[in-house]
């Protein structure tokens, strides 16, 4: 429903029946739309953490783990991992209100350790130090979260593996192998 209707535009009413539940039923689990909308981040957060996680534990080097990455069935993911305007539906809401972006910054700061925890675990099984992995995981998950935006408004010339072509793109011009 948030991601055909906004989150504005989907009532309570219209989100408990979509789910096959009463309006109460909805408010016996969440006090209000808000919290069902956190919760919704939290559990994409800590789904991605622990499915990255999992595909870095069993491919350390960043070849290996771009290409497990690339081959990864992104189907099975969580709605806001396989929706990328539900995504952003869920940034946006969260972020007009100022009360609720300590939750969102909190859902980003894990987003952007999980991603510096990659280019720790990668660049110590290459032999290369990391030169500073939390800032490089702020510029990739903003370039990530840029190329999501930019495949929702045309995606006839953003492919859907544009964030993964991007950062091969920029080993290479960095002169960075990646085995």
């Amino acid at each position: 429903m948030f991601e055909e209707q906004g989150i504005g535009g989907a009532s309570i009413e219209t989100i408990a029946a979509a789910a096959g539940f009463t309006r109460g039923a909805f408010y016996s689990n969440f006090k209000s739309k808000d919290e069902l909308i956190i919760a919704m981040i939290e559990d994409h957060v800590e789904q991605s953490i622990r499915r990255i996680h999992d595909l870095l534990a069993r491919h350390q080097n960043l070849a290996d783990f771009l290409d497990a990455l690339k081959t990864m069935d992104r189907s099975q993911q969580d709605p806001l991992g396989r929706s990328p305007l539900l995504h952003m539906e869920m940034i946006l809401f969260v972020a007009r209100a100022e009360k609720r972006r300590p939750e969102l910054a909190k859902r980003l700061r894990a987003r952007r350790k999980l991603i510096a925890d990659i280019v720790e675990t990668t660049s110590r099984n290459s032999g290369k130090p990391a030169r500073n992995p939390a800032w490089t995981g702020a510029l990739l998950l903003a370039m990530e979260d840029g190329f999501r935006l930019h495949r929702l408004i045309d995606p006839e010339t953003t492919p859907a593996d544009s964030f993964l072509r991007a950062i091969g793109d920029l080993q290479r011009a960095m002169g960075i192998t990646s085995g």
